[in-house]
């Protein structure tokens, strides 16, 4: 309906242009009727040869058509690119209309009716009465009937059960106004280069030959042939490849369409796919199923032929629904969404079992659940052909059902802990087989190649609380492993200090028992010594204490013999010698 009602407006301005047109067209013919009366009565001709080329009428429609044809024709273009972007905005976010009335689409059907006769009448009337200014409104109610009864089928397959269909006939009749003002706007840019020649009868600035074209597809070949001889200036309809085509171009159409079927009967199956063969909708019995090589089959549409990838791993994802701007993201983040729409499931726990909720005033238990975010990848390959085509209307959506549905009844069986530590791999595992068991037991045709617990995690929500319990329990374990650190450091350090502390009291105890026994001994010897040699015993003794004492000290001999000398001594001690104080060894020649 938005369609047609922006057609119908557009022609409406046109065929209001046109018939302004018209008019200054017949002010102009009557102004020329009168001045050859005049002229025919004057007996000199001369005063109206100069007041001829001051015609206001003539003046008039040659203004019309130089200035205000184009301007109006560019607002055309406007209004029409308008139109497009409001029709398919429109459509693209209106919903399917609801199965109204079988009467629904006799109004449209009457209408065209009533717009067929009036474009036709006024096709004919430009035709042979030479009123070229009518070719634009015929085209346009010509198309209008057309559009009314593209609407009357639509509201007819509306009725039948198919709603889509009035969606698909107003996004095709939005994509046929776009190519309209396309070609609104190729007639500007080419009306600038186009050849000007004496006495030929320009064409309408604002006059669509896609309209016309569509409005009587009979005319292909001429609309093609006015349209290049009105663009280059020569009778393109003269020539012998024009006359050619309009006679064999039946035969050509006939020709291709022979070859396209003929191409329908070879079938190229790729080494990835297997293709379903259907003669008149049912299976052939003796090849239902088409391997990957070349095959032959009758033409379309006896027999038709349905390609599936069957050597293909297919995938499809339970628990959330990607979001393919944030599939490039390395870091998956527990407080960030990082799916286009996650769904949480429920999750036994262990931890919550017989713990009294802190919340209840009765002292009621808490629920032994969590909830969890899942993200799991079913990867399948179709195995038996006949039966995912055949044995359901919708295998796809069907095996995605099954899938989340053991995964929810999977998940409530399992505890929170085990999953999201050291159980991924065997949960994968276990699903794979449940899954695989529940499209055995539909007949799907399929094999679960991999189940993958891609990414598990704490709802976006509570997310960082979870981190905190996280957390809290690394700093514990983390706390614990140091105070084992210390302990695995500290005992075997206190046992080192001990033993030494033991060995260096028992090493003491041997060294001044054996001094006490060398000394015991050594006093006999001395005793002896000093009866044979008294004088020699002490000299010696007192030598040998000397000795002992000062072996410490800095000691200074002065060798000589003047008691007057005054020797002054620096008794400082020295880091490094002197410069002076280094030796210098000779030189041997």
């Amino acid at each position: 309906g938005q369609a047609g009602v922006c057609f119908l407006s557009l022609g409406f301005l046109i065929a209001a242009i046109s018939y302004f047109q018209m008019r200054l067209e017949a002010r102009e013919r009557l102004e020329k009727l009168e001045y050859d009366e005049l002229k025919k009565a004057a007996g000199s001709a001369a005063l109206f040869t100069e007041q001829a080329e001051t015609f206001p009428a003539r003046r008039a429609r040659e203004q019309f058509e130089r200035y205000f044809v184009p301007g109006f024709t560019v607002l055309l273009f406007l209004a029409q690119v308008g139109a497009v972007y409001w029709l398919w905005r429109t459509f693209g976010q209106l919903t399917p209309p609801p199965a109204g009335r079988a009467s629904a689409g006799f109004i449209p059907a009457i209408f065209a009716l009533i717009l067929f006769l009036l474009g036709k009448y006024s096709a004919g009337v430009a035709r042979y009465e030479h009123r070229p200014l009518l070719r634009p409104g015929a085209a346009y109610l010509l198309l209008a009937a057309l559009i009314c009864l593209l609407n009357a089928v639509s509201e007819a397959a509306v009725w039948l059960g198919y709603p889509q269909v009035d969606l698909y006939v107003g996004r095709l009749l939005a994509v046929v106004l776009g190519l309209v003002a396309v070609e609104t706007l190729v007639n500007l840019i080419l009306e600038i280069y186009r050849p000007r020649v004496q006495g030929q009868a320009e064409r309408m600035l604002y006059e669509s030959r896609l309209i016309g074209l569509l409005s009587q597809p009979g005319g292909l070949i001429t609309t093609a042939a006015q349209a290049l001889d009105y663009q280059f200036g020569f009778k393109v309809s003269e020539t012998w490849f024009y006359r050619f085509l309009e006679q064999a171009l039946a035969w050509l159409i006939l020709l291709q369409l022979g070859v396209l079927l003929l191409s329908t009967t070879i079938v190229i199956i790729e080494p990835q796919e297997q293709a379903l063969l259907e003669c008149f909708g049912s299976p052939v019995a003796n090849r239902p199923v088409l391997g990957p090589g070349l095959h032959f089959k009758w033409p379309w549409p006896i027999e038709k032929v349905y390609r599936y990838r069957t050597r293909e791993i297919q995938q499809f994802t339970v628990g959330s629904i990607e979001d393919p701007e944030r599939e490039q993201e390395r870091a998956v983040l527990w407080t960030r969404p990082h799916s286009k729409e996650e769904f949480n499931m429920l999750v036994a726990s262990r931890e919550n079992a017989g713990v009294v909720s802190p919340s209840s005033l009765s002292g009621e238990q808490a629920v032994p659940v969590n909830l969890l975010a899942v993200s799991i990848p079913v990867q399948y390959r179709i195995n038996n052909l006949t039966h995912w085509a055949y044995g359901h209307a919708n295998p796809a959506p069907l095996l995605q059902d099954l899938a989340t549905r053991e995964v929810v009844d999977y998940l409530v069986s399992v505890d929170i802990d085990d999953l999201m530590a050291n159980g991924r791999l065997q949960a994968g595992r276990d699903l794979q087989a449940r899954i695989q068991q529940r499209a055995d037991e539909s007949k799907l045709g399929v094999k679960i190649v991999l189940v993958g617990l891609e990414d598990i995690h704490p709802p976006v929500k509570v997310a960082s609380a979870y981190e905190q319990v996280s957390a809290a329990a690394q700093e514990r374990e983390t706390k614990i492993l140091d105070a084992q650190a210390d302990w695995a450091q500290k005992i075997p350090q206190a046992y080192a200090d001990a033993t030494s502390r033991v060995d260096q009291a028992e090493s003491d105890r041997l060294q001044k028992a054996m001094t006490a026994e060398a000394r015991a001994g050594r006093f006999p010897k001395q005793l002896r010594a000093y009866e044979a040699a008294p004088s020699v015993f002490m000299e010696r003794s007192y030598l040998e204490t000397l000795a002992r004492a000062v072996a410490p000290a800095r000691k200074y001999v002065l060798a000589t013999t003047n008691a007057v000398q005054v020797f002054q001594i620096d008794l400082q001690d020295k880091l490094r010698p002197d410069l002076l104080e280094v030796p210098l060894s000779t030189s041997k020649k």
